[in-house]
């Protein structure tokens, strides 16, 4: 997260309770993958955790290097291929769109080339004020070609699910960006996770979406 060390490790706290809910509403291997969104999320909140204490206590210095790894390792290249591939999984085969097969590729694409981004230049983390920088040294178009794929591969995939209240996670990822986009541009990767964070709620709620508790039938039927 984007203010502390606490609020990191405290919303990894509360999202993992949720993650274990959404797990727990599976009913299907396949519909693992996306109710693991919140407790991927919850690591990943942690992980930005150890960056705050190793930024701000010189006794954790040593896990800098580790922790902005992993926590850059979801953020680039879990989530591009991971939302739209769990997302295609909930359906069956015969029933899943070119358009959602599209942008499985993309994802991965985008994955590959982050992950060699992220093994091949310097990266490195900073604290300025309430929110950590991530300083990278990856080649420029990265910030044009790639981050419009890395866009579409984690916004659109909702949107073209038949499942109604995916539409609001791809309204909420969607709306997330922008205004970080707009009101946190130099710390947009931290920022937008943090608000991604809070769309898990609606991971959950899909997943209660598909697979709703049965009704409990009066004691006395007519």
């Amino acid at each position: 997260m984007c203010f502390s060390a606490t609020a990191s490790f405290g919303a990894g706290a509360i999202i993992s309770v949720i993650g274990i809910a959404a797990i727990r509403k599976t009913e299907r291997p396949s519909q693992l993958a996306f109710a693991s969104i919140p407790l991927l999320f919850a690591f990943q909140q942690i992980s930005e955790g150890f960056v705050w204490l190793s930024l701000t206590h010189p006794s954790y210095s040593f896990l800098q290097g580790i922790a902005t790894y992993i926590f850059l390792f979801f953020a680039q290249i879990v989530w591009p291929l991971w939302v739209p591939l769990s997302i295609i999984m909930l359906k069956k085969k015969e029933k899943r769109k070119t358009i959602e097969k599209v942008l499985v590729i993309i994802g991965a694409i985008v994955s590959l080339y982050l992950g060699y981004c992220l093994l091949s230049f310097d990266v490195q983390a900073k604290a300025i004020g309430n929110h950590i920088v991530y300083k990278q040294d990856y080649p420029k178009i990265i910030s044009t070609y790639g981050g419009a794929l890395y866009l579409i591969a984690t916004v659109a995939p909702p949107f073209f699910s038949d499942i109604k209240r995916m539409w609001f996670l791809g309204s909420a990822i969607l709306i997330s960006y922008i205004i970080t986009a707009i009101f946190y541009t130099d710390y947009i990767v931290s920022v937008w996770c943090f608000f991604a964070s809070i769309i898990s709620m609606i991971v959950l709620a899909v997943m209660y979406e598909l697979n709703p508790s049965p009704k409990i039938l009066p004691s006395i039927l007519p």
